[in-house]
């Protein structure tokens, strides 16, 4: 029962994509790779990382030159929690942000698949064959 279910459900699938003529593909990853913001955004991160790693480089030499092992574990605990609550933080924000780009990336490809009439956009990574590549297209339309 449930393979002719299975069955019936591609035979629908399949027919109404076939019946769509306008189909195009991106090519994501390109996209982002070429993206203005998302360099700027890596750039940012990158910066902040090497920011987190001085948290590091300081904590070792202070804790280094401490020789009282009841203020190592405090400042052990110090640096921790500093580090810690830096590294969410920036997390947090390079998570938002990014999802602020996937989505200015998706508004992108949607209206360029309303003005030029697409019934259906897929990643290029998910098919095999056909659909018209507008990548390129894109790419000029999204910084």
């Amino acid at each position: 029962m449930k393979k002719i279910l299975l069955s019936g459900l591609l035979v629908v699938c399949s027919t109404s994509v076939f019946a769509s003529d306008d189909i195009a593909v991106v090519d994501l990853g390109r996209i982002v790779e070429n993206s203005a913001q998302v360099k700027s955004l890596k750039q940012e991160h990158a910066k902040k990382i090497a920011d987190l790693d001085k948290i590091i480089v300081n904590a070792r030499g202070e804790i280094s030159n401490e020789k009282d092992p009841a203020k190592v574990l405090l400042l052990e605990d110090k640096y921790m929690k500093e580090f810690n609550t830096k590294r969410e933080a920036l997390e947090k924000e390079y998570s938002t942000r990014l999802s602020a780009v996937e989505k200015n990336i998706k508004d992108e490809v949607n209206k360029k698949a309303q003005k030029d009439g697409y019934d259906l956009v897929f990643a290029k990574s998910v098919v095999l064959y056909g659909g018209k590549d507008i990548t390129s297209e894109l790419l000029n339309s999204i910084k």
